[in-house]
């Protein structure tokens, strides 16, 4: 059953790292929840109070990040409230469309948002650009804080 634990953990971590990069996932909570498993399986023998606050902390970054990011991309270019909109739903809609959906996605939704909004193609355009790269910085971050996560996790439980 011991086995069981960690391999659910691992399960988690992947789970939640591959998350940071799919929006349906929510990412940072599913790696916290399996480097909390691990830890929990261990009897916080290795892992303590210190090190899971340190995690706690990271995970909540991430999802403050997660929004900051793509919020700043598209404000710095002047987006409209329906851009937002627009390019959220293009996000959920490009999750059925593999790789090429979730990278066109936001762009799209945003475009369309902006040109619904002011019909104005090339503040549509800025618009769907800053939005895609705030996207973009924002998983590249989320990631980071994923990969960050883990490594707090394996110095603790290592020493």
């Amino acid at each position: 059953m011991h086995a069981a634990w960690w391999v659910a953990a691992a399960l988690l971590v992947v789970t939640g790292v591959v998350g940071t990069v799919v929006p349906a996932l929510p990412g940072a909570p599913l790696v916290f929840a399996g480097l909390l498993l691990a830890a929990w399986v261990d009897d916080f023998q290795h892992v303590g109070g210190t090190t899971v606050t340190i995690l706690a902390v990271l995970a909540v970054l991430s999802l403050v990040v997660d929004f900051i990011a793509t919020s700043l991309g598209a404000r710095r270019v002047g987006a409209s409230a329906t851009a937002v909109a627009g390019a959220l739903i293009g996000t959920v809609v490009g999750l059925f469309f593999g790789i090429a959906g979730l990278l066109l996605g936001p762009f799209v939704g945003a475009v369309l948002g902006e040109l619904l909004a002011r019909r104005d193609l090339a503040q549509a355009s800025r618009v769907g650009v800053g939005t895609w790269i705030g996207l973009v910085l924002g998983t590249a971050a989320k990631l980071a804080l994923a990969c960050a996560m883990v490594g707090v996790f394996l110095a603790a439980y290592l020493v």
